[in-house]
């Protein structure tokens, strides 16, 4: 299987015997959600993964997903609070206790950043408002566009405004702060609206001493992050497609279409990309998904993702475990279709400094293309090499060597990479009969396979992959 599967964890799937079953399944990234869950939950999943690995002999990566800003309602007087199209209520930034008159929006700013005529949308969208008036201080007039139950902490969207929050809260940061003592692969950033969001999270990141660096997966769930894409892009490590915001702050119909459209600039950039949201949201309660959801994979997949995450599914969902098998089947399906393989990109930009290395990566792609090379053999340092060639979604497979368990790890998350540990990486003259070996002995590879060996010479010159071998073992 190429492309990979990302499991949210969460009550269903927290202990020991379920992560098991579903890293053997398929699981490739788990993702801890600090929307919910304390620092020492967290703690005991990341090491169930680590004890999990060493025994399956895998690199199950790990992927925080930090809140952000997120914005919600304050309490209720009551149960709820019943509004009737037409009818007049006010959001108010200081705590009250919610009623038909006012509820709180534990969002300081909020009455100097919205205007009239922006919508408000409440509950994922279920509810929706208008603003008629502010007073630019803290309360702010709305109107109800439907009729409406409206319950208490719901979230709240604001497609039409441009909010002024900062993109990490001081959760956000405690939050950080605890993730950074640890070894997190992958840190999702939510709500980013430009690439300055970006680069303030990875300044925090470079601060920390720890060697080990964690990717940065930039949320694609705002109007002003697709306005911004490319420059999204290019700052970020890797994109999450988070579709259920994005479908809240843009009009639904548009998704699709942003979909496609972000997934072909992150091969094109060679950046991974990840599809989110309602996948397969009928296993939370049934066996098995609906045949719209069961489309939904498969169109992600011809789409082509790095990976596809699943959220309620395996944090909250009676089968967290049968619903990656059945992910992996529809996907082992899918990826018997030839168009979704070789969408190799020539690099344009002589002046680039990985312009060599990405012109061999490029080369070795058409390369297992014209040979019907059975597989790519990738010794990598950074992890570098392999993210460039899983973007051009080679059908050869993809066998990534490092040194650097941490890194095999990252790779985890790469469209069609499957890494192996091996520490000879600096002994030149025989390093690729060496490897060669190794996956004939494991089973990967068998006599008279035809192979592509991509790596640096000399072998100790790190990041830049400038040879290439092919030949039959």
């Amino acid at each position: 299987m190429k492309t990979k599967i990302v499991a949210t964890i969460g009550p269903s799937s927290d202990n020991f015997d379920t992560l098991s079953e579903m890293a053997a399944q398929g699981m490739d990234v788990c993702r801890l959600n600090f929307s919910h869950g304390s620092h020492e939950v967290h703690l005991k999943v990341i090491e169930y993964i680590d004890q999990i690995n060493k025994i399956q002999n895998n690199y199950v990566a790990v992927l925080a997903d930090l809140q952000g800003p997120k914005i919600r309602l304050g309490a209720l007087e009551n149960e709820n609070v019943q509004l009737k199209e037409g009818d007049h209520i006010r959001l108010v930034t200081y705590e009250v206790a919610g009623n038909r008159e006012r509820i709180s929006i534990r969002y300081e700013a909020f009455a100097t950043d919205v205007k009239a005529g922006d919508q408000v949308l409440i509950d994922d969208g279920k509810i929706a408002l208008r603003v008629i008036e502010t007073n630019g201080k803290d309360e702010v007039l709305l109107k109800a566009e439907t009729n409406a139950v409206v319950e208490a902490r719901k979230g709240v969207n604001l497609p039409d405004t441009s909010i002024s929050l900062p993109s990490l809260t001081k959760k956000d940061l405690d939050d950080l702060d605890f993730l950074l003592q640890q070894d997190i692969q992958w840190i999702a950033l939510s709500f980013v609206r430009s690439a300055d969001d970006i680069h303030a999270l990875r300044s925090i990141i470079e601060a920390n001493q720890k060697a080990n660096k964690p990717g940065i997966i930039a949320k694609i769930e705002k109007p002003q992050a697709v306005a911004n894409i490319e420059a999204i892009v290019d700052a970020a490590d890797g994109i999450m497609i988070a579709r259920g915001d994005l479908g809240v702050e843009i009009p639904m119909e548009q998704v699709p279409m942003i979909q496609k459209r972000i997934i072909q600039l992150c091969q094109q950039k060679g950046k991974p990309v990840i599809v989110a949201t309602q996948m397969m949201e009928a296993m939370i309660s049934s066996i098995r998904p609906t045949r719209a959801e069961v489309s939904d994979v498969a169109n992600s997949v011809l789409d082509g993702a790095d990976a596809l995450m699943l959220s309620g599914e395996t944090s909250m969902g009676k089968y967290p475990v049968e619903t990656i098998r059945i992910m992996q089947q529809i996907i082992n399906q899918i990826e018997g279709y030839e168009a979704i393989y070789y969408r190799h990109e020539m690099p344009e930009d002589p002046t680039h400094p990985r312009f060599i290395s990405d012109s061999v990566l490029f080369a070795a792609s058409n390369m297992a293309q014209s040979t019907n090379a059975s597989a790519i053999i990738i010794s990598t340092h950074t992890g570098y090499s392999a993210t460039r060639l899983a973007a051009h979604r080679p059908k050869a497979r993809l066998f990534a060597f490092s040194g650097n368990v941490f890194v095999l790890r990252k790779m985890n998350l790469l469209w069609g990479v499957y890494g192996f540990h091996d520490s000879s990486l600096d002994e030149a003259g025989k390093l690729m009969d060496h490897l060669n070996q190794l996956l004939i002995e494991g089973g990967q590879l068998r006599k008279g396979d035809r192979v592509i060996h991509v790596l640096s010479t000399p072998t100790w010159s790190k990041g830049h992959s400038n040879t290439i071998r092919l030949g039959n073992l």
